[in-house]
């Protein structure tokens, strides 16, 4: 039985090895292929967004950018002062530490004197604020007692007049007056204004 195995398997060792399956790929269209017939009259549209969503994302993702160029600034300060902090320690010398002391007695001392003129400046701002205030309320006072003689006067200048009123205690005086003064008021006038004619009440 072997030597009949062996007479079947000896043409089948000598058979080239079959190729590799290959699967088969689909290729993209160039830029200068048509476009499909389904898709010939096809009008791309965005889809709708809606305005008080698109607020509300705007508005987070400024937060966000915010929030991270806050988290960058701080993480690149820790950078900058560890590489600064190593760079001290590899130098470790006297002229270095006695610089960077130097270096902060003046920072110090120019802090204090912009603090100082600060303090000035605001206390001069604060002056002329009370000042101008001050001005403001005298400016008002003068108004209102101005104000308040002005119509003083027209209360007195009322008052005047009132007194010629016709009331129900005067009404037949008045009739009176009228009567034994008539007043002829049917005359014409010329470009001057002369009364140059005037006739009788009948």
């Amino acid at each position: 039985m072997l030597p009949a195995l062996s007479r079947c398997w000896a043409p089948l060792s000598r058979r080239p090895p079959p190729p590799p399956l290959l699967v088969p790929a689909r290729g993209r269209k160039s830029r200068h292929d048509p476009p499909a017939k389904s898709k010939a009259g096809r009008v791309k549209v965005p889809p709708p967004v809606d305005p008080a969503e698109l607020l509300v994302v705007s508005e987070r993702y400024r937060q966000y950018r915010l929030v991270l160029q806050a988290l960058r600034t701080e993480f690149k300060q820790e950078v900058l002062r560890k590489q600064h902090e190593e760079l001290c320690d590899r130098e470790s010398g006297v002229e270095a530490m006695e610089e960077h002391r130097k270096l902060m007695a003046w920072n110090n001392a120019e802090n204090e004197r912009l603090r100082e003129k600060r303090e000035e400046r605001l206390r001069r701002e604060e002056e002329e604020l009370q000042d101008r205030k001050l001005q403001g309320a005298l400016n008002h006072a003068t108004l209102m007692e101005d104000f308040l003689k002005q119509k003083e006067r027209e209360v007195l200048q009322l008052q005047e007049e009132a007194r010629n009123f016709i009331t129900p205690e005067n009404l037949d005086e008045r009739i009176e007056e009228c009567l034994d003064n008539p007043h002829n008021y049917n005359f014409a006038i010329d470009k001057d204004g002369r009364v140059v004619k005037r006739s009788v009440p009948s």
